[in-house]
């Protein structure tokens, strides 16, 4: 990994998919450091309304600012993604490109959100940043060419592979389940895919913290410490709200039918990310009980 250069001061953050549950946190956390995009601010896949938008933000900033942009952009539906992959392709790899050039052009480092599933989820150990991804999906195919559009477009990146992210905004396994326990009596998880859920106020707080860094550019692993199933994680949510977790039942991915294959297991190492001198995510299940406890009200739709 090359060296990152030192960045003084307070860094300037573009978050692109501001309206994200990542975006959203990043904005809460960073205030006026930090400039959120919805969607309809600015279109990923138009290179020249990239460039503009870009160079007009950056052009702003206080003289001497760190700029960093956050790619929190991305098409995240699995399922459709099989069918729609040359659309994904437009938002994950066209957009994460666009992002890439515009960033050179001012001097930016880019902040690329990546994800678990550009493993094929076929190991028994917690994924190194040096293991060969093999996505399985169409999602973790175009999210893999993101990333290598990213790396071949400007040395200035990190590209943050995380996992199973949940928060206060959009649409989420939590969110989710909580709505469910008051719909149903008894619900069914699958019990056999295995990864580390993430809170994204916790995700927002360590990339704020990368972009305060010295670390070196390159791939980092950052999820929330340990690991379970969506059984365990659902079983969890109902302890968060009081509810009997014995009426979460386990299932087979089998049972369930899903276009989109998943990871059986993709668990990922923090080694990188510890080895650059900054601090790990708290373990899943003391993130969740926080989550409770800050978003309680935005977690139960």
């Amino acid at each position: 990994m090359p060296p990152s250069p030192g960045r003084a001061g307070v860094p300037r953050l573009l978050v692109v998919g501001g309206a994200g549950q990542l975006g959203w946190d990043l904005a809460r956390l960073c205030g006026p450091e930090a400039t959120p995009l919805r969607r309809g601010d600015l279109d990923v896949r138009d290179a020249g309304a990239v460039r503009a938008v870009v160079a007009a933000w950056a052009g702003r900033q206080p003289p001497g600012s760190p700029l960093v942009i956050v790619n929190a952009a991305a098409w995240t539906d699995v399922d459709a993604a099989e069918a729609a992959e040359v659309a994904a392709t437009a938002v994950n790899v066209t957009g994460a490109a666009n992002l890439a050039a515009a960033t050179v052009a001012t001097g930016a480092t880019l902040i690329h959100i990546s994800t678990d599933y550009v493993f094929a989820g076929d190991e028994a150990r917690p994924y190194d940043v040096t293991d060969r991804p093999s996505p399985a999906s169409a999602y973790g195919r175009t999210k893999l060419a993101g990333e290598e559009a990213v790396r071949s477009l400007t040395p200035h990146h990190y590209v943050v592979r995380t996992s199973w992210v949940y928060g206060a905004t959009g649409r989420n396994f939590v969110k989710t389940i909580a709505r469910l326990e008051r719909e149903r009596e008894t619900l069914r998880v699958v019990d056999d895919q295995r990864g580390s859920p993430t809170w994204s106020r916790d995700l927002a707080a360590g990339l704020v913290a990368l972009a305060s860094s010295d670390a070196p550019y390159g791939v980092y692993h950052l999820a929330g410490a340990g690991d379970t199933t969506w059984w365990g994680l659902a079983r969890a949510v109902f302890e968060e709200l009081g509810a009997d977790p014995a009426r979460v039942l386990p299932c087979a991915t089998s049972e369930l039918s899903r276009s989109a294959p998943r990871p059986a297991y993709s668990v990922l190492s923090d080694r990188a990310w510890r080895d650059a001198g900054l601090l790990p995510l708290p373990h899943w299940r003391d993130a969740l009980a926080g989550a409770f406890a800050v978003d309680g009200e935005a977690l139960r739709p």
